[in-house]
């Protein structure tokens, strides 16, 4: 029997990329590219958005 895939909600800010790796345009003595890392402040670099609180509705 398959198994079930966990339904966990993609980050809508970084679409599930949580992080970047952005050149700075100088390179390294060995010939690589100096980057800088940067996740994303919303879901803080997971990649999934948080559980949604629901909305409580007062009469």
């Amino acid at each position: 029997m398959p198994q079930r895939a966990l339904n966990t909600p993609i980050c809508r800010d970084c679409d599930g990329f949580a992080t970047a790796a952005i050149t700075i345009g100088t390179r390294l003595a060995d010939g690589t590219r100096a980057t800088l890392t940067v996740t994303c402040p919303a879901c803080k670099g997971t990649g999934h958005a948080r559980a949604s609180r629901k909305q409580e509705v007062h009469a």
